[in-house]
């Protein structure tokens, strides 16, 4: 049912990230949901994309706009001069926009730099639409702690992430066997180890189902995507690790799935569209009308299952081994796996050996370290990548 005008106009909203693939969907969204009449923009976020950033803040008449590259600040300045949209860039300015009070926020800064503004906008206590893998990945029992304190909403933007909060039921939790997070097992499901050792960076991009950047891209070829979510799933639900599964299908239109006591699994099912997960966070507690490709059963004709394999696909493995250690095991996990991507993408190594790299650093995790601070998590992830660093240059 398509809400009424009047029950989501004029939501105060910041896009932290909005120059990337989920804050452009984002703004999208909120242009089919009647841009200015529905939504009052406070802050947009980006890098080094200053022409796109000047020109979403004016298209939307933001308060301010803000770039993490502080020496790009006299650029974004004179891009929206004479525009009345405030301009400010580097990490403090970052921290500030965040947290300036809002209804709504779509935190979809990509990687550990979005950890402190994404927890700045949590003390606002609205509604947390969250794209970050980090805040839960590497900061998971910190972060839920900061929305819980301020009263707020956490509502996740993956798709499978939101296809499992838009089917488990809260009144029901204590009758949750296990969720089933779906992966479509990218480009290599059907390569076996040999073929995968010569695969470069730009043949583990072609996602056969989703049009992504280049890194998360290949996470998902890897696999590790779908580890980071894993994490992610435990703390978004309140789960133990063996009540989190994954399990491959091809098609990516079941998008995940809750399995309940009594036999019943529910499923939500849906276009490989970012924009409908985007949407739900957006209109929620609404149902608003999004622009997608809606499914034609008939045309669907078959839906395949298979169970992963984690010889092939080690990045589940070292998943559970993270959930199981708990502390700052994430934070390692994370933090090791982007260094050995970025070596991956720069060559200097292969496909399979970033999940040997990620291993070798867990294993030299001590399993009594707490993430009982951000300081603690932010040492972690600085430990992780320093010793991936190491192990790639022996």
């Amino acid at each position: 049912m398509t809400p009424e005008p009047s029950a989501i106009s004029h939501r105060r909203i910041s896009v932290l990230g909005s120059t990337g693939s989920i804050g452009v969907n984002s703004l999208d969204v909120i242009a089919h949901m009647g841009g200015p009449e529905a939504f009052d923009v406070v802050a947009l976020t980006g890098a080094s994309n200053i022409d796109l950033l000047a020109q979403q803040a004016q298209v939307v008449n933001a308060e301010i706009a803000v770039t993490a590259d502080e020496t790009r600040y006299r650029d974004l300045k004179a891009a929206l001069a004479g525009t009345g949209i405030e301009a400010a860039a580097g990490r403090n300015a970052l921290i500030e926009a965040a947290g300036r009070p809002a209804d709504i926020t779509m935190a979809a800064i990509v990687g550990m730099a979005g950890l402190e503004p994404t927890l700045a906008a949590a003390a606002n206590g609205g509604v947390m639409a969250l794209a970050n893998k980090e805040c839960l990945v590497s900061a998971g029992d910190l972060f839920i702690a900061a929305v819980r304190e301020a009263g707020g909403s956490l509502l996740p933007v993956d798709s499978e992430h939101n296809a499992i909060f838009q089917v488990l039921d809260p009144s029901q939790k204590r009758g949750v066997e296990r969720i089933i997070l779906t992966a479509s097992g990218g480009p290599f499901r059907t390569f076996t180890r040999e073929q995968m050792e010569g695969v470069t960076a730009q043949t583990a991009r072609r996602h056969p189902n989703w049009s992504m950047g280049l890194k998360i891209s290949i996470d998902s070829a890897s696999m590790f995507n779908k580890a980071l979510e894993m994490v992610e799933a435990r703390h978004l639900f309140d789960l133990s690790p063996d009540q989190v599964e994954v399990i491959v299908h091809p098609q990516s239109i079941v998008h995940s799935m809750v399995a309940y006591a009594d036999g019943s699994v529910l499923a939500q099912l849906g276009p490989s569209d970012m924009r409908t997960a985007i949407g739900y966070c957006l209109a929620w507690p609404f149902r608003a009308h999004m622009p997608v490709e809606r499914l034609d059963f008939a045309k669907l004709a078959r839906l395949d299952f298979e169970a992963p394999d984690e010889t092939r696909f080690p990045a589940l493995r070292l998943a559970r081994q993270a959930l199981e250690t708990g502390g700052v095991a994430g934070a390692v996990l994370n933090g090791a796996k982007e260094v050995a991507l970025d070596a991956f993408i720069e060559g200097r190594t292969g496909f399979l050996q970033m999940a040997e790299i990620v291993e070798k650093v867990m294993d030299r995790l001590s399993p009594d370290v707490a993430a009982a601070t951000l300081d603690d998590v932010f040492s972690a992830d600085h430990w992780a990548r320093g010793m991936a660093r190491s192990l790639i240059a022996a």
